[in-house]
C-alpha cells in the first residue's frame, strides 16, 4: 500500500510483453491457483480457493484460451482478472509499480488497467478512489476496485475484485501478490467501499497500450 511517505513511482508502468503474460499464466499462475497459502485465504481452505479460481476461469473458457497466442478476450472483466491473476507471487515493494520492481497496492491496480485496457489511474490509492464510481458492495463485479482503511485514513488500501466476495492485491512489506476473502475478520471490518473504473472518467488509453493490444 501507498502512505503519505512512499516515494513517488517515476512515469507509468512498462507494458508487460503479451507472450511474457501467457507464459505466466499457463504454468505459475495456474499452479498457484491451486496451491494458494493458507494466509492467503483465512476463512477458506486452500483447495476450496484453488477450485473456485480454476471453476470461474473455466466458466469463461479461459483455461483453455490461455496458451493461445491469438487470445482475445471479449469480456474486459474477465481479461483483468485473468491478467491480474498472472502476477500471483510478485513481491510488495514501496512505491513498485511493475513486476521486475515488485507492486504496492495502488501500483499494482494501475499497472493491471493499464496493461489490460490502457486506462491510466491516478497513482495513489485514494486518488484512484476520487477517480472512479462509487457502486454499492452488492454490486461489485469482477474487475471493480475495492478499498479499505488499514493506515488509519480512508482509502489507504486498494484491490482488484475477482468475484465470490475475493479480491487480489499486494498487501504489505514482506508480502507477495495473493487473493484473500473480504468476508474475514480483518477486512471486513476495514472495508472502506467499492469503485468501478468507467472509462470517460479516467485517462484516455495510453498508445503503447492500443498498440500492444493490435499486437494480440
Amino acid at each position: 500500500m501507498r502512505g503519505q511517505g512512499e516515494a513517488r513511482a517515476t512515469g507509468p508502468p512498462p507494458l508487460v510483453d503479451f507472450k511474457l503474460m501467457l507464459t505466466r499464466l499457463l504454468a505459475p499462475v495456474l499452479s498457484l491457483l491451486l496451491a494458494l497459502p493458507a494466509a492467503a485465504a483465512p476463512s477458506a481452505p486452500d483447495d476450496e480457493m484453488g477450485r473456485f479460481l480454476t471453476e470461474k476461469l473455466a466458466e469463461k473458457g479461459l483455461l483453455e484460451r490461455i496458451g493461445q497466442a491469438g487470445l482475445s478476450v471479449r469480456d474486459r472483466t474477465s481479461e483483468l482478472v485473468v491478467n491480474a491473476m498472472g502476477f500471483l507471487g510478485v513481491p510488495y515493494r514501496r512505491g513498485g509499480d511493475s513486476a521486475e520492481t515488485g507492486f504496492d497496492c495502488s501500483g499494482f491496480v494501475r499497472a493491471i488497467y493499464e496493461q489490460t485496457v490502457g486506462l491510466v489511474l491516478p497513482r495513489k490509492a485514494d486518488d484512484q478512489a476520487a477517480a472512479t464510481q462509487v457502486i454499492d458492495r452488492q454490486d461489485l463485479k469482477p474487475g471493480d476496485l475495492v478499498f479499505f482503511n488499514t493506515m488509519r485514513r480512508a482509502f489507504s488500501h486498494v484491490g482488484i475484485y475477482v468475484g465470490e466476495g475475493k479480491f487480489i492485491h499486494s498487501p504489505k512489506p514482506g508480502e507477495q501478490v495473493r487473493v484473500e476473502d473480504m468476508s474475514g475478520n480483518y477486512w471486513r471490518r476495514r472495508f472502506d467501499g467499492a469503485r468501478r473504473v468507467i472509462s470517460g472518467n479516467t485517462a484516455a488509453p495510453t498508445a503503447a497500450a492500443e498498440a500492444a493490444r493490435d499486437r494480440r
